[in-house]
């Protein structure tokens, strides 16, 4: 019984088997939850969250299902952690990089049960994630010298990336709306300049592109509702004291006649600061913070477009477009730069009016307007063209391209047999099961699209014997289909992010031999 008493009471550990049973389990349950959202044909989830308001989040981004999980398990909390750095990292490939994690521990399952050391599966692993990766780099296309071919690349994978989520019917749109939106980046993988307004009403088609920014604000009472060659200060400071703020400051005077003079010194200091402002030779002010009545009066008289509480996103994206930066201090107008556009005027979006700013300096911003018919859908639809939008981005940088649908798991899975059979010893058995993992990515999407997945994957492992085969799962004909004909491409930054992660999420999964659960903090220990 002395030796059990090492950890406190409540704590408690589990060892060797155990250990590694409960992480194999969780690791495994998290792969077939989300492994219905893979693919064409995958389904969506509905998040309910128990808080308030019982929001409800409908969505197919295997990074969003995630996040919103809350898990005790510590090997599902690793893959849930893969998921969200794919996320940061490339934007799509989230549900994949999961699956294939899963599918790995799930051989990786049987293998330990066949008394093979998990170390003896690392290192097995490590040879074959090399030897994919090797795989696909001799197979990747990269049509960066003709941007003709590499435009209609990227209209493909951004179709591609687009298939398995809810802008699917749409997709040609927004295909071609994602793909405009990057090309004007001009290679940044800066996607601030790139804006999304998601406004309820009109139809997912209604959604469009437009060059310049708009704001999400109402022009004030009596102002220029239209300026052309406006000059803009973007500014974050406090416009709002020309009143006494009676609250939390104690000023004695003696009569009410000295309150009035506090007010009138008050207002001239504001009225001083609204002359430093004209003085830059403006003809658009936007605050972040408040603008009283006085200034804005002030503004009005002058002919200048005053707008404030603009939000911090918009401000600093504001700056960022038209070339400008925002300034706090109005003493030295030679030292602040401002911001250029062509014309400044309002528009009309539903019925919402919103300001929008045209011909702005950086070719490169633009703002994607979603219409759609719920929050719901618009949340939604935000989400895949951020992926589509991330995926881009990332292969405007690194132009190489390899063929989609189940393709390059076949390659991989392919050239990770042959070494199995060159390499001997134990390590065999650990780089054949990767080769089965990756073949479960092709089997799911054909799963999920309620094809004879056993059939489909025989057939397509018959077709890559061949050399310089382009065969894939074509999920809307079920049959096995030439990828190159359809179009179905994919980035390769994104296959290699999934690959890589999985991997080392796997082996570290593996690793573990222990678990052990700290004992919650007593209050009363505290004092």
């Amino acid at each position: 019984m002395a030796i059990e008493k090492i950890l406190k009471d409540d704590a408690s550990e589990e060892k060797g088997e155990r250990a590694r049973m409960a992480s194999f389990v969780g690791a495994i349950a998290i792969t077939d939850l989300v492994k219905t959202t893979l693919g064409p044909k995958g389904m969506d989830k509905i998040l309910q969250s128990t808080g308030r308001g019982h929001e409800v989040t409908v969505t197919n981004d295997g990074a969003t299902i995630l996040k919103s999980l809350h898990i005790d398990n510590p090997a599902a909390k690793v893959l849930i952690d893969i998921s969200k750095v794919q996320d940061d990292e490339v934007g799509d490939g989230t549900t994949s990089v999961v699956v294939l994690a899963g599918e790995l521990l799930r051989e990786a399952e049987k293998l330990v049960a066949a008394k093979i050391h998990p170390m003896t599966i690392i290192s097995g692993y490590r040879m074959a994630a090399e030897c994919a990766r090797n795989a696909l780099l001799q197979r990747v296309v990269d049509n960066k010298e003709n941007a003709e071919k590499f435009k209609s690349d990227l209209m493909k994978i951004a179709r591609t990336t687009l298939s398995s989520k809810i802008l699917s019917q749409d997709k040609e749109h927004f295909a071609q709306l994602a793909v405009d939106a990057v090309m004007r980046l001009k290679g940044s993988t800066n996607l601030e300049a790139i804006q999304i307004i998601k406004k309820p009403g009109g139809s997912l088609k209604d959604s469009f592109l437009d060059e310049g920014f708009i704001l999400d604000k109402k022009i004030g009472l009596g102002q220029p509702k239209r300026i052309e060659n406006a000059k803009i200060l973007v500014a974050n400071t406090a416009m709002d004291t020309d009143k006494v703020k009676i609250y939390g400051a104690r000023v004695r005077v003696d009569s009410m006649s000295k309150v009035a003079e506090i007010e009138g010194a008050e207002k001239e200091k504001m009225r001083e600061k609204v002359k430093k402002i004209i003085a830059h030779g403006i003809n658009c002010f936007v605050n972040r913070q408040l603008i009283y009545n006085f200034p804005e009066e002030l503004f009005a008289d002058a002919g200048i477009l005053a707008i404030e509480h603009a939000d911090f996103d918009g401000i600093e994206r504001l700056a960022l477009v038209t070339g400008g930066e925002i300034a706090s201090t109005f003493d030295n107008p030679e030292s602040v730069k401002l911001g250029h556009c062509k014309l400044i005027e309002e528009i009309m979006i539903g019925e919402d009016k919103l300001i929008h700013f045209s011909g702005v300096e950086m070719g490169q911003a633009c703002t994607v307007v979603l219409r759609g018919a719920s929050h719901h859908v618009l949340d939604e639809a935000e989400r895949s063209l951020h992926d589509a939008l991330c995926v881009l981005s990332q292969t405007v940088n690194d132009t190489r391209v390899l063929l989609g649908g189940g393709w390059p798991e076949m390659v991989m899975a392919e050239e990770v047999d042959e070494l199995a059979r060159k390499t001997p010893g134990k390590k065999s058995h650990a780089i054949e099961a990767f080769s089965r993992a990756l073949i479960a990515i092709p089997t799911i999407i054909a799963d999920n699209a309620g094809l004879d997945s056993a059939d489909l994957v025989a057939q397509l492992r018959a077709e890559h014997h061949k050399e310089g085969c382009n065969a894939g799962i074509d999920v809307i004909s079920g049959s096995v289909g030439d990828m190159a004909e359809l179009g179905i491409s994919e980035s390769f930054k994104v296959k290699q992010a999934v690959l890589l992660s999985a991997t080392e999420a796997a082996e570290m999964i593996l690793r573990v031999d222990e678990i052990i659960t700290c004992a919650p903090r007593k209050r009363e220990d505290r004092m």
